[in-house]
């Protein structure tokens, strides 16, 4: 299921979350022009490898370009094909707009970029050793997810489904159904190797994001705030 819409007003322009999607699709579009060569050696650049975070291994020093611990948020912005950057801005653009106006610009960027620091870990702790580089903007994402759970649980969210079309869906069902998928997956996926979803990154995203949205947010926005109207369309 697709998200392609809510009907959560805001009051300001988006401009961090639209800075973000035009940072992550011009870092793609530069990560397509590359030969597949330097297209790998730039994922493993700025990608963050558990074992070289936590400074087990090293790379090459022809290949090291910024420090280690800095992969952790330059990798929020690599992803590995078309459809894994379409799907996260999708995300990030029907929910990120609500965050960063209850919370204003500045902060969101501090809320974005903690998230994603927080799902990195989680990622990287279930495989410390791991020489898989981990890309994406998901788990910051995630952070926003888990935010609009607490603060929008009953907005509507307009869903593409397969066979049913579009409909509408309350966000608190979404979002719960999308964690607990996580937290399956992620249980399904201890002890597998190689790359695939980061589902642990999304579980601690969306955590960091229900947990720090208290202390981001304006203090008159409220938790849980109620539907806008009782008429619901299909």
């Amino acid at each position: 299921m697709l998200p392609l819409n809510d009907d959560t007003p805001t009051d300001s322009t988006p401009v961090v979350t639209v800075t973000f999607i035009v940072a992550c699709s011009l870092v793609f579009l530069y990560q397509s022009s590359l030969l597949p060569g330097p297209g790998e050696t730039f994922v493993y650049q700025y990608g963050a490898i558990p074992d070289v975070v936590f400074g087990h291994a090293a790379l090459p020093p022809e290949a090291m370009a910024i420090p280690a611990f800095s992969t952790v948020l330059t990798s929020m912005f690599l992803h590995g094909s078309w459809m894994h950057l379409i799907g996260n801005m999708l995300y990030l653009w029907v929910f990120g707009n609500n965050i960063e106006d209850v919370m204003g610009h500045v902060k969101f960027i501090v809320f974005y970029l903690a998230c994603g620091i927080v799902a990195a870990f989680s990622h990287a702790l279930t495989d410390p050793t791991s020489t898989v580089p981990m890309v994406g903007a998901s788990g910051a994402i995630s952070g926003v997810l888990g935010a609009y759970l607490l603060l929008f649980p009953h907005a509507r969210i307009l869903l593409l489904a397969p066979v049913v079309g579009t409909t509408y869906v309350p966000a608190g069902i979404v979002l719960g159904f999308w964690f607990v998928m996580q937290i399956l997956s992620g249980g399904a996926s201890l002890g597998s190797q190689g790359g695939g979803v980061a589902f642990f990154a999304h579980i601690g995203g969306f955590v960091a994001g229900m947990v720090l949205i208290g202390f981001f947010k304006r203090p008159e926005v409220r938790f849980f705030t109620p539907a806008r109207t009782s008429s619901w369309r299909y």
